[in-house]
């Protein structure tokens, strides 16, 4: 039916130009995308072992968390290389019914059950030319395939006009919050030095370093080697990765035991505005206000805790502060960048510039802040939602139609192509 073979083992060097090299990551349910795509010149390819990919040939992962996944080259990918990943010629049997029918349940199942067999998730030739397959005769394989490529086409067009919903739905995120606290930052701009970004700051609103406002606290460091076998305590403790843009993601808290007072030294407290000090560079320095999840929670010496004078400065506002176009023109600026990183520290942090009104016109303005975030969210959940069921039917109408579990010579898919 299909002669399967490895790709080359280890991928060229990366080179500004030259032939794209098609790893894992860069196939996803039946597509081949470009993200983080490596590519080589001609000439560092070994090509007398891996020849370059030809139309109708299937890539299928063969390790890793998408192991079994799979997708068909097209003539987009006609001469781009394999990566580390099992290539499969359909040989007697119609390419994209063989592409599609690797993408049903029952395959996708099949291969899951062979690759868990061993410690790590892996598929080999032999295992995957052991996946049992339903093969009609050759011309119903060709309906088949022109139906869902009809009909997968129709889902797919719906939901890059969701992803596109979704991304405007957060650029609204991003202006509304930006507009509401600082007024005039979208459409005038003083584009004068050093805060290019800013608009004129009245005098009810004068910018105030933060650092005149709000103490630091810093966390502490994690360290295998203390000594914890005095006066300790065992708490929880919050990481970078727990700290998100507006909430706390407490899905995995790690413990540590640490001497009394260190502890007493990291503890947080409710109203504490917690800042990540490195990671992404548009993610750094987010905020978001700590309520006291979880009593007595330690900080790691990355994250930040800022505590609010309460009768100068409110948290939710400090919080919400970071996610306007100043609080990312003004870390973004000030970060330390390195290939894949940015960091900022306890001076920089300080030293944010900040529109200080009345704390209880601070409150009125994060109040409308959070109450447009709010609007904005339920939407995105909804198309969230219309996301994962229109996947859902494209994995079902793909099962259904390999299995021979309706004829599509009589089936339609009308009415999925709408607005």
């Amino acid at each position: 039916m299909a002669q399967v073979r490895y790709g080359l083992g280890q991928p060229p060097p990366l080179s500004d130009q030259g032939v794209a090299i098609i790893r894992a990551t860069n196939i996803s349910r039946g597509r081949i995308t470009e993200a983080n795509m490596l590519r080589a010149a001609i000439d560092d390819l070994p090509l007398d072992r891996a020849p370059l990919l030809a139309e109708g040939e299937i890539l299928v992962v063969r390790s890793g968390a998408y192991t079994g996944d799979s997708a068909r080259v097209s003539s987009d990918w006609v001469g781009s290389a394999p990566g580390y990943d099992m290539r499969v010629t359909p040989r007697a049997i119609e390419s994209r019914y063989l592409a599609y029918s690797l993408l049903g349940n029952s395959a996708l199942d099949q291969m899951t059950l062979a690759s868990t067999r061993a410690a790590q998730p892996h598929l080999n030739a032999e295992e995957l030319g052991e996946v049992e397959l339903w093969v009609p005769a050759l011309e119903e394989q060709r309906r088949i395939a022109d139906f869902l490529n009809t009909e997968t086409a129709r889902i797919d067009r719906l939901m890059a006009r969701r992803q596109a919903q979704g991304k405007r739905l957060d650029e609204r995120a991003y202006a509304s919050v930006s507009e509401i606290l600082v007024p005039g930052i979208l459409s005038s701009p003083l584009t004068q030095w050093p805060w290019t970004w800013l608009p004129e700051m009245t005098s009810d609103r004068p910018l105030v370093r933060l650092g005149y406002v709000c103490k630091l606290q810093n966390g502490l460091t994690v360290d295998g080697k203390r000594d914890v076998s005095g006066d300790v305590v065992t708490r929880p403790y919050l990481r970078v990765a727990n700290v998100q843009a507006g909430r706390v993601d407490l899905g995995t808290v790690n413990e540590i035991t640490v001497p009394r007072d260190i502890a007493e030294r990291s503890t947080l407290r409710p109203g504490d505005v917690l800042m990540t000090e490195g990671g992404d560079l548009d993610k750094l320095g987010r905020g978001t206000v700590w309520q006291g999840e979880l009593p007595g929670c330690l900080h790691q010496n990355h994250v930040f805790a800022l505590r609010p004078a309460p009768d100068r400065l409110d948290g939710d506002y400090l919080a919400l502060m970071t996610r306007t176009l100043h609080g990312r023109c003004y870390f973004e600026s000030t970060g330390t960048k390195t290939t894949n990183l940015a960091s900022t520290n306890s001076s920089k942090i300080l030293s944010f510039p900040i529109p200080l009104p009345d704390v209880a016109v601070q409150r009125e303005l994060a109040q409308r802040a959070q109450q447009a975030l709010d609007s904005i969210e339920n939407a995105s959940q909804l198309l969230d939602r219309q996301l994962r069921l229109l996947q859902e039917r494209r994995q079902a109408l793909i099962t259904a139609a390999v299995t021979g579990q309706f004829d599509v010579s009589t089936a339609s898919g009308r009415g999925v192509d709408s607005p």
